[in-house]
C-alpha cells in the first residue's frame, strides 16, 4: 500500500511539474517575439465534416472541447472507481468531503458575487472560482512528501473528486448555450442504447467509442459543453467491486488514458489557455471586480468554506482529526483547494463572451492560484519541519 501510494504521489509530482512548466511557456510565448505565431496557431481553423454535420472552429476550441473530453472521461473513470471500491466507498469518507466540497464551492461563488455586483455580464463568472485542481493539488502534496500525514492526502483527493463532480454538473446545467430539442434527445436515446447494449451484451470497445462518439456530437450540438460527455461516457464503462483490477475495462482504460492526459491533454490545454498577453493589460486591470473576485474567493472563500464545513462536522461528531492531523493540516489542506487552474480556466472560457473579460478572469486564476499553493505548503511546512508521517498513519 505503501508502494503504491509513493508511486502515485512521484508520477503526481511529475505531471505537475510538466503542468506547470506548460502554463509558463503558454505565457511566456504570448509575450514574446513570436507571440504572432502563437495567436496563428491559437486560432488557426480546423474544418470536420461528417454527413449532414460540420464542426468549423478554430484550434483552441478543438483542444477545449475535444480534448478536453478525454481529461473530463479520466476523471469521470476515477470518480466511478473510487465510489465503488476505493475512498469514497466508505460514507464517513463521502460525508466529510462532499460536505466540505459542496461548502468550498458556494462560499467562492458568494464572495465572487459579493464583489461584482448586479451586472448580469459579470455574475456569469459565479462558477470560476468553485473549481480545485486535482493536478495541482496532488503535485503540490507530492512535493512535501511524508511531512504530512496520509489522511489529509487521502481528504483533498477525494475533496476535489466531489469538486469535479460539481464543477460538472454546473457546466452542464448553468453554461449550456441555448438548448437545441433534437440533438438532446438524440443524446439521451445513444446514452440509452449504450447503456443497455453494454449491460446486456459483452462489453466492446468498438461499441463504447462509436456510441461515445455519436454522444459528444449530440451533447454539442444540443447545446452542452462537450465535457460532459466524457463524465457520461466514463460511468457507461464496467467496474466491479471485489474483482481484480487487472482485467476489469474501467481500470485498463484508466491506465491507458492517464499518460495521454497527464502528458498531452493537460499541458496542451494549459499552453493554450494561458497565453495572457500582458501588454494589452495595465494595474487597473488588477483591481477589476472580476479579478478581484477570483482572488478573494479563492484565497478566502474557498478555504473558509472548507474548513468552516469541517468544523460543524467536527461538532457533529463526525471528524476526520486524529493525533497527528490537526487544523493546521486541514488549513493548509483548504488553501490548497485555492489552486484552481485547470478547470477554472475551462469555466472562464465558456463564462465569457468579451475576449478582454477572459483574459482578466484568466490572470486572476493564475495569481490566486499560484498564492494559494504557496500559502498552502507553507502553513502545512510551518511547524515540526523535521517530523515524518509514515505512510499507514491514520484510521483507514
Amino acid at each position: 500500500m505503501a508502494t503504491v501510494q509513493h508511486n502515485h504521489l512521484d508520477t503526481a509530482f511529475t505531471t505537475g511539474v510538466v503542468l506547470i512548466a506548460a502554463m509558463i511557456a503558454g505565457f511566456v510565448w504570448a509575450n514574446s517575439p513570436w507571440q504572432d505565431i502563437y495567436r496563428t496557431v491559437h486560432h488557426l481553423p480546423v474544418h470536420i465534416r461528417l454527413g449532414p454535420i460540420q464542426l468549423d472552429r478554430p484550434l483552441v476550441w478543438w483542444v477545449n472541447e475535444g480534448l478536453m473530453v478525454f481529461f473530463f472521461l479520466l476523471v469521470g473513470l476515477g470518480i466511478k472507481r473510487e465510489m465503488v471500491s476505493g475512498h469514497l466507498s466508505s460514507w464517513r469518507m463521502i460525508a466529510i468531503p462532499a460536505v466540505a466540497a459542496l461548502s468550498g464551492m458556494i462560499a467562492p461563488a458568494v464572495v465572487f458575487l459579493a464583489f461584482v455586483g448586479g451586472d448580469p455580464v459579470l455574475q456569469a463568472g459565479w462558477a470560476i472560482p468553485t473549481a480545485t485542481d486535482i493536478v495541482l493539488v496532488l503535485g503540490l502534496l507530492a512535493f512535501l512528501g511524508d511531512r504530512v500525514p496520509v489522511l489529509i492526502k487521502v481528504f483533498l483527493t477525494a475533496l476535489a473528486i466531489f469538486d469535479d463532480i460539481g464543477a460538472v454538473l454546473v457546466i452542464g446545467v448553468f453554461y449550456g448555450h441555448g438548448f437545441q430539442i433534437a440533438p438532446l434527445l438524440l443524446a439521451a436515446g445513444t446514452l440509452m442504447i449504450a447503456a443497455v447494449w453494454l449491460r446486456l451484451w459483452q462489453f466492446s470497445w468498438t461499441v463504447l467509442i462509436i456510441l461515445g462518439l455519436i454522444l459528444w456530437v449530440a451533447i454539442l450540438q444540443a447545446g452542452v459543453e462537450g465535457a460532459i460527455a466524457g463524465i457520461l461516457i466514463a460511468l457507461l464503462v464496467p467496474f466491479e467491486r471485489g474483482k481484480p483490477v487487472r482485467g476489469q475495462p474501467l481500470a485498463e482504460l484508466e491506465i491507458a488514458l492517464k499518460p495521454w492526459v497527464f502528458w498531452g491533454v493537460v499541458p496542451i490545454f494549459a499552453l493554450f489557455n494561458t497565453g495572457i498577453n500582458i501588454a494589452s493589460l495595465s494595474w487597473p486591470d488588477l483591481l477589476q471586480p472580476v479579478t478581484l473576485g477570483i482572488l478573494f474567493a479563492l484565497l478566502i472563500g474557498k478555504p473558509l468554506g472548507i474548513v468552516g464545513a469541517v468544523m460543524i462536522m467536527d461538532r457533529l461528531g463526525l471528524s476526520i482529526r486524529t493525533d497527528t492531523l490537526g487544523w493546521r493540516h486541514i488549513v493548509g489542506a483548504g488553501l490548497l483547494a485555492g489552486v484552481g487552474f485547470t478547470i477554472s480556466v475551462f469555466i472562464a472560457s465558456i463564462a465569457f463572451d468579451d475576449p478582454a473579460l477572459v483574459v482578466t478572469a484568466k490572470l486572476a486564476i493564475l495569481l490566486a492560484s499560484s498564492t494559494a499553493g504557496l500559502l498552502g505548503l507553507a502553513v502545512l511546512t510551518s511547524r515540526r519541519h523535521n517530523s515524518r508521517f509514515k505512510s499507514g498513519t491514520g484510521p483507514t
